[in-house]
């Protein structure tokens, strides 16, 4: 499985990767540039915004759920037409939005964090048929926010942490019950590294497939955590992954071109770009956003 360039505008802080199901087409967001980017075919797209953008859900053929710093809004592809849902923090212009993605019953979770890394700055919000909903607070980078197919769990991190946590969920809601688990530990341990995890996505069999910041690769864990492999890619910055295509057997990866270690120049050339790996696992449709 060899990542090849699906997208070669190197972004600052690639994010949310989106597989449109209706439309065929990958989504995706540079957060510092404010912009919501695409491929249709070989032309490349983009839609700037007055602020930063993070994450999306797809609605119907036309419309997306956009991710901000000011909340959730429709937005519409063909015409740039915007309505704000649900504002979350539009008051509070030291967050913005970061990591979110829909789950399985129509709602969508998304998490905050401080613009310039300030520590228990973030909030973990769940929205679901015009309720919003504190999940969990003083987080630093929420992330990994992706969900069990059968409907039992929900994952998510702080990045900061280097924790993945499974979170119960009702199975006719999906709003959490009890408290949350620990899924996989990154820290540091004897003979093993640390790992950052950022953005992550569950295939058909009920694995997650994490992206690990400064690590250059994405790795698969089994329904009951255990590491089972890893796709190395040539940058090391990789932010989330998303399962695309026509039978969703290819794995759209973000990366950025932000904070580069100095000494990491074989990262450079491709920090920022967004990459295709066609692999052997099925992913699973991303849900409508039920407004």
């Amino acid at each position: 499985m060899t990542p090849a360039i699906f997208d070669n505008r190197h972004c600052i802080l690639g994010e949310g990767p989106l597989w449109h199901p209706l439309r065929q087409q990958l989504f995706w967001f540079d957060i510092i540039t404010c912009k919501l980017m695409s491929r249709h075919h070989d032309r490349a797209l983009d839609w700037s915004f007055n602020r930063y953008v993070s994450a999306a859900a797809w609605i119907d053929k036309f419309h997306l759920l956009i991710a901000s710093e000011t909340g959730l809004s429709q937005f519409n592809l063909d015409t740039g037409h915007e309505d704000m849902i649900c504002p979350i923090e539009a008051e509070q212009s030291e967050t913005r939005s970061n990591d979110g993605r829909a789950d399985p019953w129509g709602g969508f979770w998304m998490g905050t964090m401080s613009k310039v890394g300030a520590p228990t700055m973030g909030t973990l919000y769940r929205w679901f048929k015009g309720e919003l909903r504190v999940l969990q607070t003083k987080m630093n980078t929420p992330n990994a926010i992706c969900f069990d197919k059968g409907r039992n769990c929900a994952y998510y991190c702080d990045t900061k942490t280097r924790i993945i946590w499974r979170q119960p969920v009702a199975p006719s809601t999906g709003w959490p019950i009890g408290d949350p688990a620990v899924f996989v530990d990154l820290r540091a341990r004897a003979n093993q590294p640390e790992h950052k995890p950022d953005g992550a996505v569950v295939d058909a069999d009920g694995c997650l497939w994490s992206a690990q910041w400064g690590s250059a690769r994405v790795a698969r864990y089994s329904p009951d955590g255990q590491f089972l492999s890893a796709i190395d890619l040539p940058t090391g910055h990789t932010s989330c992954p998303a399962f695309g295509g026509p039978d969703l057997t290819t794995l759209y990866v973000t990366t950025a071109s932000q904070k580069l270690p100095a000494n990491a120049q074989d990262w450079q050339q491709t920090a920022g770009q967004t990459f295709a790996i066609e692999t052997t696992v099925h992913g699973l449709p991303e849900p409508q956003v039920i407004r």
